[in-house]
Order: C-alpha cells, then structure tokens, then sequence
C-alpha cells in the first residue's frame, strides 16, 4: 500500500503536444514535460514541482522564482536559463546542462545534480547543502564558497 505523499503513475498528467511558452504562474505540478522544447520560455513563478522534465530543452528560459521541488529534470538542457531564486530542494538534476545558467539565491538543498555540468553558472548565494556534486563540472562557476560549503556539508553527512 502507498502511503500519503507517494506519487504513482495516475498522478502525473500529460501535457498537451503544443503548448505555449508563457508557463509564468501556472500550476503544473506532476505534469510530465518530459523531451518538450521549452527554449526560451518564461515560467517566472511556476509551480513546477514533482514534474517530470527529463531530457526537455530549457536552454534560456525564464525560471525565476519557480517552484521545482521534487522535480526530475535528469538530463535536461538549462544553457543560459535563468532560475534565480528558484526553489529546486530535492530536485533530481542528474546529467543535466547547466552551463551558463544564473542560479544565484536557487535553493539547491539535498538536490542531486551527480554529473551535471555546472560550467560557467552562477551559483553565488545558492543553497546547496546536502547537494550531491559527485562529478559535477564546475569549472567556471561563480560562488565557490557555496560549492565548498556543500560539499563539506556532504562529508560530514558521511562521516556520522
């Protein structure tokens, strides 16, 4: 039996083929994005979380202030997106594209971005403890100090 909180198969609705770009303020939480084009799209404060958005093209989109909690974007292509302030606790952002994307203030807590590339993003002020960075690229990144951080965070996770 499933207890409360625990999505299933019927919990995620499928999204129509054609959509339009302007998700700014929609609540779309466990809807399934997954492979979407979604270049260049304004989702400012959207509630996007427990969607899934596995491999979809977000490479400049607008994600200001969005709500991606729980989300899974494994894989997805975030080149120049800006997600400031976003909320991504939780979210799994494994292998994802990263490169260039202005995270800065993005609450990245206990999210797995585990292959992601991070080159050339802006994490300054991020929230990234509990965050697991195994094999992140990183080089260029800007706010080293929340890099470090999390990743001290995470060792002394292993160490009790």
């Amino acid at each position: 039996m499933l207890g409360a909180g625990v999505a299933t198969a019927s919990t995620f609705v499928e999204y129509p083929a054609r959509m339009s770009k302007n998700l700014s303020g929609q609540d779309l939480r466990w809807h399934d994005l997954s492979g979407r084009d979604l270049k260049g799209a304004r989702a400012t404060r959207a509630n996007l979380a427990g969607a899934i958005l596995y491999r979809t093209r977000l490479a400049n989109a607008r994600l200001v202030k969005a709500n991606l909690v729980g989300a899974y974007l494994v894989e997805a292509r975030f080149a120049s997106a800006n997600a400031c302030c976003a909320i991504l606790t939780g979210a799994n952002l494994s292998g994802a594209r990263l490169r260039k994307a202005r995270l800065a203030r993005a609450d990245l807590r206990c999210a797995n971005l585990a292959k992601a590339d991070l080159s050339g993003a802006d994490l300054r002020g991020a929230k990234l403890d509990g965050a697991t960075l195994d094999g992140a690229r990183l080089k260029g990144a800007k706010g080293v100090r929340a890099i470090r951080k999390a990743r001290r965070s995470r060792h002394k996770q292993g160490r009790t």
